[in-house]
């Protein structure tokens, strides 16, 4: 499973928790879904950290891939197609 699918099922889980623990105090509905989004939100910054560190790896990497990608392109595009060894396209000869 993804890192970003656990964190966002963690997140909504806490939320849901939090505002089954506010259920049966009396308020009116609005202000205990606010509530249980501030403490859920609040809750979540401490006990999902491994999980929000390990999203924001996951999503650096795949910056940098699309990032190394485009970079790839252009220069093809641009006519500086040297690739490396080892990259599809590098046994070909022009």
């Amino acid at each position: 499973m993804s890192a970003a699918v656990k964190y966002t099922l963690g997140r909504i889980g806490l939320f849901v928790a939090v505002l089954a623990a506010l259920w049966f105090v009396e308020m009116n509905m609005f202000l205990r879904l606010m509530l249980a989004l501030v403490f859920s939100a609040t809750l979540s910054f401490f006990l999902l950290k491994g999980w929000r560190d390990e999203m924001a790896g996951e999503m650096a990497e795949a910056a940098e891939r699309r990032r190394a990608e485009k970079d790839r392109l252009r220069s093809a595009l641009a006519g500086d197609d040297r690739t490396e060894p080892g990259e599809p396209g590098a046994d070909r000869r022009d």
